[in-house]
């Protein structure tokens, strides 16, 4: 196998890293509902202090046919033309505390090489504890709060917030692979898997970002600022609350949803938020179906405001 340190590059600028540091990460490809992942990164990126430590070769991980990146057309002329990127971040949250923030696109390619050159990362800089975050759309109401599937060897955390244990097998995320490297070594490693309601997956859902926010604080113990999202995530909420109330197809799938969810939490807490009463999973037709009626009442309602901000 090639040398993973072939996939990096270090930022020559920036050798001051501290050993024993936190990790956090989150990578965007094959899923990412509500786009939590995505608002993580850009939120932090746009909030909190960071230097790039390291840049990953999008030439070698990254399948451009299938993510094609994006040029501006200026009338005549191309301009504003942004790569790919796949980078690891010293970052320091709202009171001073550095961290490393390994965020961008998920690799197509190379994942076994991949995960190595994380590791070596990982080694190299002594760091304390990996935390990624991962998002998945789930027959759940927007009502209540969020749930979280966690994976890893932590297991005060899993648990303590783990409100999904199920066996099963799953599409597997770059981030799945690195977490179960990890485990063979036995470094300390969470991974946080929001559940997301099904009906909001394609789009910016703000409380979606929060909730991973509070999941790698208390993770961590890293402290960052949420005002502004929090507020934004209102505001959808509001948006979506309105276009319940207007929708009876819609009220009536929400409804179906806060009962299968209200009984779990009330009643056995091994079965899961996600069964029906006789404990079964519901099946990719059932929630397709319900998916379907809620399009269907969406298209039906002209006069609706579009969940898309």
């Amino acid at each position: 196998m090639d040398n993973p340190e072939g996939l990096y590059e270090l930022n020559p600028d920036v050798i001051d890293v501290p050993e024993g540091l936190h990790l956090v990460a989150g990578v965007t490809g094959f899923a990412d509902a509500g786009s939590a992942v995505t608002q993580l990164s850009e939120y932090l990126v746009d909030t909190i202090d960071h230097r790039v430590v390291a840049t990953f070769d999008a030439d070698i991980l990254l399948d451009y046919r299938a993510r094609r990146p994006t040029i501006y057309f200026d009338q005549d002329h191309l301009s504003d033309y942004r790569p790919p990127r796949l980078a690891l971040y010293l970052a320091s949250d709202e009171i001073g505390q550095p961290f490393l923030f390994l965020t961008g696109f998920e690799p197509d390619f190379q994942w076994e090489r991949f995960a190595d050159a994380v590791m070596q990362l990982i080694a190299k800089y002594r760091v304390k504890s990996t935390t990624w975050v991962h998002a998945i759309p789930m027959p759940v109401p927007h009502t209540r709060s969020i749930g979280v599937t966690v994976s890893g060897n932590r297991t005060e955390l899993i648990d303590a917030m783990s409100i999904w244990k199920p066996h099963t097998q799953v599409p597997a995320n770059a981030l799945h692979l690195v977490e179960y490297r990890l485990q063979q070594l036995e470094h300390p490693t969470v991974g946080f898997v929001l559940l997301i309601p099904h009906y909001l997956a394609d789009t910016e859902y703000p409380d979606a970002a929060v909730k991973a926010l509070e999941l790698v604080s208390a993770a961590t113990g890293l402290v960052f600022p949420t005002d502004s999202i929090r507020e934004e995530g209102r505001d959808f909420i509001s948006k979506i609350d309105l276009q319940v109330e207007s929708n009876p197809e819609l009220a009536k799938l929400v409804g179906a949803l806060e009962e299968r969810h209200d009984a779990y939490m009330e009643g056995n807490p091994l079965r899961s938020a996600l069964t029906d009463v006789d404990g079964e999973l519901p099946s990719a037709d059932e929630i397709a179906t319900e998916l379907e009626n809620f399009l269907a009442a969406r298209r039906n309602s002209e006069d609706d405001p579009p969940f898309r901000r």
